[in-house]
């Protein structure tokens, strides 16, 4: 099971959004990619706000970002077929967004973590345990990296059964 997480353009509340950067993460660590803004989003929102929550620049992610199809088939390589976790309802939607600018469908669906709390019955002391653990061992945010190694966390403090899974080859940042 993978933890992903998504940062993006803007909130959908101020106007059309697009992904900007993706984050994925399993027991092993996590990797991230810059997304290059496709000309599909030409227009779309961007603020000031999103910019200093995520503090990545538009003129970062069009100098640095990979185009959305290189994105999308590095991140389906990654997956590799597994189960992928995410903490946002929003998130589904820039996977998609991602997707159509690459010219395909979404290649696999993300959950959301409640599904998996409601599925293993956690009650609030566990989660709130595994949130404090994960607060320590992770204190960066607002990075879709560090975000979804965040998620992982927890995960893995709540199912550890499910952390000790064949790792993914992605150990490019860790705060564990």
């Amino acid at each position: 099971m993978l933890a992903i997480d998504f940062e993006a353009s803007c909130l959908p509340r101020h106007g059309r959004s697009f992904p900007i950067e993706v984050g994925l993460a399993g027991a092993d660590g996590a990797r991230s990619w810059i997304i290059r803004p496709h000309p599909d989003w030409a227009g779309w929102g961007w603020t000031a706000e999103a910019e200093a929550l995520h503090g990545l620049s538009r003129a970062r992610i069009e100098r640095d970002g990979l185009p959305a199809h290189v994105v999308l088939d590095q991140l389906v390589e990654a997956v590799g077929g597994q189960r992928v976790v995410a903490d946002s309802l929003i998130d589904p939607y820039w996977l998609e967004t991602l997707a159509a600018a690459a010219g395909r469908a979404a290649p696999f669906a993300i959950d959301h973590v409640a599904t998996l709390l409601d599925e293993r019955q956690v009650d609030e002391a566990q989660i709130s345990a595994a949130v404090r653990i994960a607060d320590q061992r992770c204190p960066t945010r607002h990075r879709a990296g560090s975000d979804a190694l965040w998620l992982a966390c927890v995960m893995a403090q709540l199912w550890p059964d499910l952390a000790a899974a064949p790792p993914v080859r992605m150990p490019l940042m860790s705060c564990y």
